[in-house]
């Protein structure tokens, strides 16, 4: 199966049905690994593969050319599920020039070993294949250092890797040819676990390709955009913005049930004050599911018993995970149930604030809630619940 961008512009990439983690980030619909072949006078492939998928590549590409006829391998970014075909591509095709991002040259050379040769590309270089110009901009930490987009000038063919994509498997290539819902849903699934903590560098990135025409943009991960692009890169500066609703996130786990039945009366207040709630007990629940769910949360709600004066393992594991991606600009709360060292709400509170959120509640119940109790957990939601709907 090939598809057609634009005349003489093909995505030759490949279909991963099977994968269910990506790094820590669970994909549930599998990916892609999107690689596309530019052709005019001189021809371009526009990154690889995952290594185990060069096959599947190399099938493509010679269904419409000899691949040895490749004259330039462009690397928008280093991370091996793109890159990780190239040194199978330079056995096959020695005679191609590998051109990356300034920064690229380097990660390359520590990937690969310091023997390989590339070419730098700085912001505003062009490559005139000869009927077709590539124009190249760096984005650098949307998502690694030497991230770079690659723009086809008189096709209008926007090529960002990393930037616009979703993990989703699909014999369907292109934004028309899937729903909607499934399409924004995984491409905020995306944005919120790999994406998220770049938001000033993502606006950026959006100035720099605010003047360019674009028909067709085709990421590394997932389906293409060509009928959807203005609500695609709408979605990206509203998220980049850290634009949020009016809702909360619960995330909570329990050893005897105290700390659980804190979490439901916290989501009693704020329910009953108008606030739309999302509650998953870490236990069971996929921890990138829920960072999906905090993308357009103002709020985050965090419970843990105590266990051995510390926090619970599977809430330190969600604290640390949420840390690194920095959701700024939400409000957080810390909660939760202790026996004889009551610590562990502070805890939770501090690992919040160091995600970059404003620690605006903190309770912490000793042994069982009782009726009282569980009423100032009510009045915790009421409070959350101001602070959001004023914000």
């Amino acid at each position: 199966m090939q598809t057609e961008l634009k005349p003489g512009i093909d995505w030759v990439g490949a279909i991963d049905w099977n994968v269910r983690d990506f790094h820590g980030y669970s994909t549930h619909r599998g990916t892609t690994y999107n690689a596309y072949l530019i052709r005019a006078e001189k021809t371009a492939l526009i990154d690889t593969v995952k290594a185990p998928f060069f096959e599947e590549m190399w099938e493509r590409i010679e269904k419409i050319i000899d691949p040895r006829k490749v004259d330039y391998l462009v690397v928008n970014h280093m991370e091996m599920d793109h890159s990780g075909s190239l040194l199978r591509f330079i056995e096959k095709i020695p005679r191609a020039e590998i051109l990356c991002s300034p920064r690229g040259v380097e990660t390359l050379k520590l990937h690969y070993g310091g023997d390989i040769r590339a070419k730098a590309l700085k912001t505003g270089a062009a490559l005139d294949l000869g009927g077709k110009t590539l124009g190249f901009t760096e984005i650098p930490m949307v998502h690694w250092p030497d991230s770079m987009v690659t723009y086809v000038k008189e096709d209008r063919v926007l090529l960002p890797n990393d930037a616009f994509g979703q993990h989703i498997a699909s014999s369907e290539r292109f934004d028309d040819e899937i729903d909607l819902p499934t399409l924004l849903d995984e491409a905020g699934k995306y944005y919120a676990n790999i994406v998220l903590p770049y938001g000033p560098q993502v606006l950026k990135a959006l100035d720099a390709i605010k003047g360019l025409e674009i028909d067709v943009i085709g990421p590394s991960h997932g389906i293409i955009w060509r009928s959807r692009i203005p609500e695609i890169l709408s979605r990206y500066a509203k998220w980049a913005r850290s634009e949020t609703q009016k809702k909360a996130v619960i995330a909570y786990d329990t050893m005897w049930g105290s700390t659980e039945k804190m979490a439901k009366s916290i989501e009693k207040g704020l329910v009953d004050s108008g606030v739309s709630v999302r509650v998953y007990r870490l236990t069971g629940s996929d921890k990138s599911d829920i960072v999906k769910e905090i993308l357009e949360a103002k709020a985050l709600l965090v419970g843990s018993p105590t266990l051995n004066n510390n926090l619970f393992p599977p809430v330190a594991e969600f604290l640390t995970y949420v840390k690194g991606l920095r959701p700024r600009g939400r409000i957080g709360a810390a909660f939760g149930s202790y026996g004889w060292a009551p610590g562990v709400t502070k805890a939770v509170a501090a690992e919040l604030q160091a995600a970059g959120l404003d620690v605006a509640g903190e309770l912490a119940i000793r042994y069982v809630p009782d009726v009282d109790a569980l009423k100032k957990c009510e009045e915790l939601g009421r409070e959350l619940a101001g602070k959001i709907k004023d914000s």
